[in-house]
């Protein structure tokens, strides 16, 4: 999969207060990267417990759930947009699937 931009994530995880994100978002991206993803069944081989909250938004979760990923797939192009990265108190107050 190609991951359009990075940049949310390296902006999360260099906040001082979300550090301890780090490894745990650079392992999400190495892994996605590499994926050749097709649909949800494929991305959950990889992320068992990756949700799809429709509109091809689709929700991991990171470090056991303290932190929510939430991104648009298209599969057929394989490109990956992050749209949100955050606390799960933060991802509580969005609509993902419109983000």
């Amino acid at each position: 999969m190609r991951i359009v931009s990075h940049k949310k994530l390296k902006e999360f995880y260099q906040t001082k207060e979300y550090e301890n994100a780090r490894v745990a978002l650079q392992r999400w991206y190495d892994i996605a990267q590499k994926a050749d993803w097709r649909n949800l069944f494929e991305i959950k081989v990889d992320f068992p417990t990756t949700d799809y909250v429709g509109n091809q938004h689709y929700v991991f979760n990171i470090m056991g759930n303290n932190y929510r990923l939430v991104v648009v797939i298209k599969f057929v192009i394989g490109n990956i947009y992050i749209r949100f990265v955050g606390t799960h108190k933060e991802y509580d107050k969005k609509d993902c699937s419109t983000i």
